[in-house]
């Protein structure tokens, strides 16, 4: 008998398992802990041009003042618990060994957005080259 017929379990239990705690440990998050996680964390924009080795940039508690890091926690708090719940898609992508790309198409006034997600070995000029047939097709209907 395989291990997999040994177990009282399927692959998709397993996942549909992994989702749901994935959404839980989002569905409230901690005010005070998304202060704690940017105090000490840099904010993108203002990062240094990548030609700087070694230089750091500003983090949130040093380049705001308290009001400033009040209001930018707030609309943290609140981004996180206005996202949508991918749970599902992300354990689904991590179990299928795929990495989320940073390219997207946006359809119709970003009424529709795509991500896409693709196997690590895919070079990027392939990804790039699929991302754009995907796009030739949605804009000529083909």
């Amino acid at each position: 008998m395989t291990e997999q017929a040994a177990r009282p379990y399927t692959d998709d239990d397993l996942r549909a398992e992994a989702a749901r705690q994935h959404a839980a440990l989002i569905e409230d998050p901690d005010f005070v802990g998304v202060g704690e996680q940017m105090a000490d964390t840099e904010i993108d924009s203002l990062l240094p041009p990548a030609e700087a080795d070694g230089a750091q940039g500003p983090c949130w508690d040093d380049a705001l003042d308290e009001d400033q890091f009040d209001e930018a926690q707030r609309a943290v708090h609140d981004l996180i618990n206005g996202a949508a719940d991918v749970s599902e898609w992300a354990v689904n992508l991590g179990a299928d060994g795929l990495e989320p790309s940073d390219q997207q198409l946006h359809i119709g006034d970003s009424r529709v957005r795509i991500h896409f997600a693709f196997a690590p070995d895919m070079s990027e000029v392939d990804r790039r080259d699929f991302v754009a047939l995907i796009a030739s097709a949605v804009i000529t209907g083909t």
